[in-house]
């Protein structure tokens, strides 16, 4: 969790196993994939607000996070 710094990570990892709970209830799989949890930790930024919105979206439609990151990925 390096991209969150010393302070952040223990609550950028509290929120992806909060992510790995609702994860579970909405999709019935134990954890997303490690693409998505990718897709998600590239989105944020590096900062804890915007975790907290790519997760919220990719349990509500994962496919948009998965684009938005394929598009981030492109522009660079």
């Amino acid at each position: 969790m390096a991209v969150f710094g010393e302070e952040q990570a223990p609550r950028a990892l509290d929120l992806l196993e909060l992510l790995e709970y609702a994860w579970h209830d909405c999709y019935r799989e134990v954890t997303p994939s490690e693409a998505i949890v990718d897709d998600i930790l590239l989105l944020s930024e590096g900062r804890i607000d915007r975790l907290i919105e790519m997760a919220r979206l990719a349990v509500t439609d994962w496919r948009d996070v998965r684009l938005a990151a394929e598009y981030r990925r492109n522009r660079t």
